[in-house]
């Protein structure tokens, strides 16, 4: 009687577990959105976010000081961290690889580039185009306080006037933002990588 008991639990239980093991896989497919569209709303924010501080610096008549500059790196390496945290809580059960951080992280920063850029070039297009002119004049202050020769800045100078110009500078700055954001993913990935069997160390709540 126990061996006929035996004969039926057994397969029953092994039934059981692959029925949980089969939810668990569906719960997964569920979550398991692009990695694009998981992270198109954080970009968005990242890029509003630096919309906002931007402008706030510019009507502080802070827009080209380097302090400022510091601080929004550091807003985006915060901002950046709770990011890459809720997509791998939110859409990968806790769990995340390294690379897979970094590859996020660079997604995110490439919807925030692309915004960042777009805003760049509108504020020196039509918002403000005296800014080129400011932007020159700290560059040829700060040429004169290094001691260097006349001839020398006026050549430094004639190349900054034709580099200096919206249809350049929104794209040099959407480069130059790909690398710092790269740079950070690669640093903020450290702290945020998680590597485990989803389908074994998934708490039964999940």
């Amino acid at each position: 009687m126990l061996k006929q008991k035996s004969v039926f639990i057994l397969p029953f239980s092994y039934i059981c577990l692959l029925i949980k093991q089969v939810q668990l896989k569906s719960n997964l497919m569920e979550k398991n959105v692009s990695v694009w569209k998981a992270n198109i709303n954080n970009g968005l924010i990242l890029g509003m976010l630096s919309i906002v501080y931007s402008l706030v610096m510019y009507f502080l008549d802070l827009f080209f000081n380097k302090t400022q500059g510091y601080i929004l790196i550091l807003v985006l390496i915060v901002a950046l961290f709770f990011m890459l945290k809720s997509y791998r809580d939110n859409y990968l059960h806790g769990y995340i690889k390294y690379g897979q951080s970094v590859g996020a992280g660079v997604i995110i920063f490439l919807y925030f580039s692309i915004i960042s850029a777009v805003f760049t070039y509108v504020l020196y297009k039509f918002v403000d185009p005296g800014l080129v002119e400011k932007q020159l004049a700290l560059i040829e202050e700060a040429l004169v306080n290094r001691g260097m020769p006349q001839q020398a800045i006026d050549a430094g100078m004639a190349v900054q006037r034709k580099i200096l110009i919206p249809e350049l500078i929104a794209p040099i700055s959407l480069l130059g933002n790909m690398l710092y954001g790269t740079i950070i993913s690669l640093l903020v990935s450290i702290f945020i990588k998680k590597e485990g069997n989803p389908l074994i160390d998934i708490p039964d709540n999940q």
